[in-house]
């Protein structure tokens, strides 16, 4: 099991089956398929959702015609998605860990490992994981990696007035400490044991398992920060979608997005020059 006690218990009140139905779960939902789509292969390629949760990704890319399988930690989860009714559209979905997949070598076109690496809180552990969808991704295959901002409690607090609690407060400092992030309250607002990455620590960790000039993108962006958002119009909806894809890797804009992603590849093996006779 790769998800740590406390974040067991926190997922297991079962909220993370309708956590992107939220104005900044949309939003994060949204932006998040919006990049995938840009950089995915045309279907019917294969994609494992790694670390998918109930299957928002999966089930909606099942109906793109893409070939998913959904692996994640959370018992809760996969049993969650096995109750869905699109379950049958999915390849496979299985409990497992992100450091130990059971796939064989060059397995998929496309890993999304959208919530392992912020549970993952060890760097080794992250690097593990990073090696694993290496692994199982074709050469020339895509990875698209989520993890949380560094700066996302600092901004939630002050945006949703939890910084008034001192002990969110303590958490805040924490985490601008070297965002190793940890809730000892209990509070469900106040998330559960995680890594907050600066967008630098993500493009290191994926440089060092072997993916190539990983880009990073503010998936909400400043949709992060608004306080209007869930007034916000359609029109308007669709507005911010095209303003947060201008400013996605704006390296001033990027710590101010609640999530972060990674998008990179598998180099292409070259084969080795034959041998010169002797």
């Amino acid at each position: 099991m790769s998800v740590l006690p406390e974040a067991e218990l926190h997922y297991s009140a079962g909220l993370e089956n309708t956590r992107l139905q939220s104005a900044i779960g949309r939003l994060e939902f949204l932006r998040s398929i919006s990049i995938i789509n840009r950089f995915a292969p045309s279907s019917p390629a294969r994609i494992l959702d790694l670390g998918g949760g109930t299957g928002p990704y999966a089930f909606h890319l099942s109906k793109l015609g893409y070939e998913v399988d959904l692996v994640d930690a959370m018992p809760l989860h996969i049993q969650q998605a096995k109750e869905h009714g699109d379950a049958g559209r999915l390849r496979h979905i299985a409990v497992g860990d992100a450091r130990s997949l059971t796939y064989a070598d060059s397995s998929f076109d496309v890993v999304l490992l959208m919530g392992p690496l912020y549970h993952l809180t060890e760097r080794e552990d992250r690097l593990v994981a990073l090696s694993e969808v290496h692994r199982v991704l074709r050469p020339g295959g895509l990875v698209v990696a989520s993890v949380i901002s560094r700066f996302a409690s600092l901004l939630d607090g002050f945006v949703r007035g939890l910084i008034v609690d001192p002990m969110f407060e303590q958490i805040v400092r924490q985490d601008l400490k070297d965002g190793q992030h940890r809730n000892s309250s209990g509070h469900p607002d106040y998330f559960t044991s995680a890594k907050f990455h600066k967008a630098s620590e993500l493009a290191d960790e994926m440089t060092e398992a072997g993916f190539a000039d990983p880009l990073i993108l503010g998936i909400e962006g400043f949709g992060s920060v608004m306080p209007i958002l869930e007034d916000l119009g359609e029109a308007d909806f669709v507005k911010l979608l095209e303003f947060l894809e201008l400013v996605e890797s704006e390296p001033e804009m990027i710590g101010v997005s609640s999530h972060l992603m990674g998008v990179s590849t598998k180099p292409n093996v070259k084969p080795s020059a034959p041998a010169n006779p002797s």
